[in-house]
């Protein structure tokens, strides 16, 4: 690592990096909109981790794709530093209507930062890692990579997320401080009764579906004795086949979310009550299982956070830093909870669409979109390098790795 002279120094290596991704503007765009085009599922982002890993393998990084035994994940490194930074690039869409979410703009963002920092990672003793990350909106890709030990090398993390403007926003973007997301666990519970005929002989049946509305009617009662800020929700996703049989099989999907992880907990073993209420009122069987990873809740570490909200005012934000925005979840959660970590949000400034919406995937490919990319990657590099180039935040993130025990990130989260 060349020894650098100070701020002076620091002001310098930042504005090498800024100029270095501003060159890369008409290929970043072109990431994001190719990605956008071709919306692919969890699990299924075939071309999206080919495009990285291509894109990455070009300009001199070590890739492998299929990282950590996840498919279409992605892991490119660059440089032999002491100082290992894990960039998230996720690229997931949404069924039915594609990028709603943004993730084309996620994924561009984070290979502009790493491609920029590349330039500079010898003289700032860095080891720059953009992790491809996928099944960030169900799945949790992020956890599988966790628990494979995909984090277990790297001192710090980040990623950036875009989100359209908001009511009571008094600046034109978030501070990272602001960001919160709850937690939350998906799971299926299956009815099991017995089949006969509707109308001949109903008394020999028991049913399944019965035994979901109950249940369902309980869960929705119990809405009123949670805390605040909590939520949950559930479908039937089979109930039946025909209206002339008794339904033998009904499964139920559920969802629970809270920002605090004790009252995740408690409200999960209220919730099962429910079920095994339904079960007991019709003498069906059931049982539930985990259908996804659990998602921790995001914990912004406050160094990070408030390295940002300096860099991304630089690039013309004026920061809020009284609104908290919050209510999703995100695998990101999981890797905050085990090493320090933000998610900041990147305003598409001037747009106004809720996110999961067909306005806001039209609204991911827009000019709003590409200036928010390049603001996040600009500010994720610059916020990297003042952690690698100031030596006393460079030896807190240091201490704080040498102080984690072998195998913390791997930490499994559940309600």
């Amino acid at each position: 690592m060349t020894q650098l002279q100070g701020a002076a120094d620091l002001t310098a290596v930042k504005e090498q990096t800024t100029q270095e991704i501003e060159g890369l503007r008409d290929q970043l765009l072109s990431i994001s909109r190719t990605i956008h085009a071709n919306p692919e599922l969890s699990w299924k982002e075939y071309k999206a981790a080919a495009l990285v890993a291509d894109t990455m393998r070009e300009a001199g990084f070590d890739v492998e794709l299929g990282a950590y035994g996840v498919e279409t994940a992605v892991e490119a490194v660059y440089g032999d530093g002491d100082l290992t930074v894990i960039i998230c690039a996720e690229y997931d869409a949404l069924p039915g209507v594609g990028h709603a979410c943004g993730h084309n703009v996620i994924c561009a963002s984070g290979v502009g930062a790493a491609l920029g920092l590349a330039k500079v990672a010898d003289e700032a003793g860095l080891r720059v890692v953009l992790l491809g990350t996928p099944a960030e909106e169900h799945g949790g890709g992020k956890v599988s990579l966790l628990e494979a030990g995909a984090f277990e090398q790297a001192d710090f993390s980040m990623m950036v997320h875009g989100m359209t403007a908001t009511p009571d926003m008094t600046g034109d973007s978030h501070s990272a401080r602001g960001m919160s997301s709850t937690a939350v666990d998906r799971f299926e519970v299956t009815y099991t009764g017995l089949t006969a005929h509707a109308a001949a002989v109903p008394e020999l049946g028991i049913n399944a579906s019965n035994a979901a509305v109950l249940a369902l009617n309980a869960f929705a009662m119990l809405r009123q004795h949670l805390p605040k800020e909590t939520n949950l929700n559930a479908f039937i996703s089979l109930g039946g086949e025909a209206t002339n049989i008794i339904p033998d099989r009904t499964v139920v999907q559920v969802e629970l979310r809270a920002y605090d992880l004790e009252i995740w907990r408690e409200m999960k073993k209220k919730v099962l009550r429910c079920f095994e209420a339904g079960a007991v009122a019709t003498g069906c069987t059931w049982e539930w299982a985990p259908t996804e990873h659990p998602y921790a809740p995001v914990v912004s570490d406050e160094v990070l956070a408030g390295l940002w909200d300096v860099n991304f005012a630089a690039r013309g934000r004026t920061i809020d830093t009284e609104v908290r925005l919050g209510g999703g979840s995100t695998d990101m959660g999981n890797v905050s909870q085990v090493l320090p970590a933000i998610h900041p949000l990147v305003t598409f400034r001037g747009a106004g669409a809720p996110p999961h919406n067909p306005a806001f995937t039209a609204i991911a490919a827009s000019p709003a979109a590409d200036e928010a990319l390049m603001d996040g990657a600009v500010s994720m590099a610059a916020t990297i390098l003042d952690v690698a180039l100031t030596p006393e935040l460079r030896a807190d993130f240091k201490a704080r790795k040498a102080a984690r025990p072998a195998g913390a990130t791997q930490a499994k989260f559940s309600s």
